[in-house]
């Protein structure tokens, strides 16, 4: 997947990458997770993950993403570490669960609450300044933690480092920082290209369950029972409930990422209320890709339990995807609330 440029698809072209739209980013996460939803995860986060090169300063841009063809970076956004300002950069302390594919990323990255002379640094809006460091694999310990229900193939373990120096060039603010590069691809809000990603990873894992339905329909004969699967009125109803729910769901999705492509295109910004409606197409894709799975996974009976079963590992899968905070129950009220006129934090859109 590195050789043939998978990790590579949100890096500027000057430093190497492929700078892909949007929209080619998603099908191509939701292909891979179509065959292996843990394959398509790593794919996800690797990709996505290397937004962050738009962000960084010239130098630590060239020595991380332009080092190598075949370069992966990943990490853990949320500020589980602590970042005490010194002479050229920080020291950095702190422990992240859910870095997935982290044994086989070259650079490593945390997000890491700043402190000076022992107090927190706040915003101007008061709230604590946090920002992303970058830090080479090499120098942070993998603790073995992913003992899981699904997505077990990526390997989503914790990562740590103690007193590390991070020099302020290998820092990034994702809700401060404008991205230094130009272009479409950066005008999307990073925390809405990740919830696309998790969207993709979701329609390719719901895929495969009808798929994988169809297939098993066509030759099962239920204990009991005098018809194959695929001739009960149950089991047809059920695939074209699938059917319309996950191409219903997958329509407003990429339609939300045309309009939007287009409007970063043209504008070199996205609004409010297209940032909003790409968050809610995300969760919303994730949510109905469950419904499938487990319209799929009851609809194959006993079948379906066995571990020699796809439809068993679509359905733990699946419900590690839709555990994501990007994709979670709270983006409903986030973007209901824009919607209906109320006062909301737009940071995270």
């Amino acid at each position: 997947m590195a050789e043939v440029g998978l990790f590579r698809m949100c890096v500027p072209r000057r430093l190497g990458g492929l700078e892909v739209d949007v929209a080619t980013l998603v099908r191509a996460i939701e292909e891979i997770a179509y065959a292996d939803g843990s394959a398509g995860w790593c794919v996800m986060i690797g990709a996505t993950s290397g937004v962050v090169s738009a962000y960084l300063a010239e130098e630590a841009a060239q020595e991380i993403y332009a080092s190598s063809p075949q370069v992966v970076t990943g990490g853990v956004f949320a500020p589980f570490g602590e970042a005490a300002t010194v002479a050229g950069g920080y020291r950095v302390s702190g422990r992240w669960p859910f870095a997935s594919g982290c044994e086989h990323c070259a650079w490593l990255m945390g997000g890491s609450q700043i402190s000076t002379d022992g107090q927190p640094r706040l915003l101007a809006n008061g709230t604590p300044d946090s920002r992303l460091m970058l830090f080479p694999a090499a120098e942070a310990e993998v603790i073995d933690t992913w003992t899981v229900s699904g997505l077990r193939g990526t390997g989503s373990h914790d990562i740590a480092v103690r007193d590390l120096f991070v020099p302020a060039s290998r820092s990034v603010s994702l809700t401060i920082d404008r991205p230094r590069q130009p272009g479409p691809l950066y005008a999307f809000p990073v925390f809405g290209l990740l919830a696309l990603g998790i969207a993709g990873v979701a329609l390719g894992v719901a895929r495969n369950a009808i798929d994988e339905l169809v297939r098993l329909a066509a030759g099962k004969t239920p204990t009991g029972a005098r018809k194959r699967l695929a001739d009960r009125a149950a089991t047809q109803v059920e695939v074209a409930q699938a059917e319309a729910t996950l191409r219903s769901a997958r329509s407003f999705l990429f339609e939300g990422i045309a309009e939007t492509w287009q409007a970063a295109s043209a504008e070199g910004a996205i609004s409010i209320q297209q940032r909003a409606l790409l968050r809610l197409a995300a969760t919303h894709a994730a949510t109905s890709a469950a419904r499938v799975v487990d319209l799929m996974y009851n609809a194959g009976g006993g079948t379906s339990i066995y571990a020699s079963s796809p439809l068993q590992r679509c359905f733990r899968d699946i419900h590690v995807v839709t555990q994501h905070m990007m994709v979670g129950p709270a983006t409903y009220e986030l973007t209901g609330r824009l919607f209906l006129g109320v006062d909301v934090d737009a940071t995270v859109l």
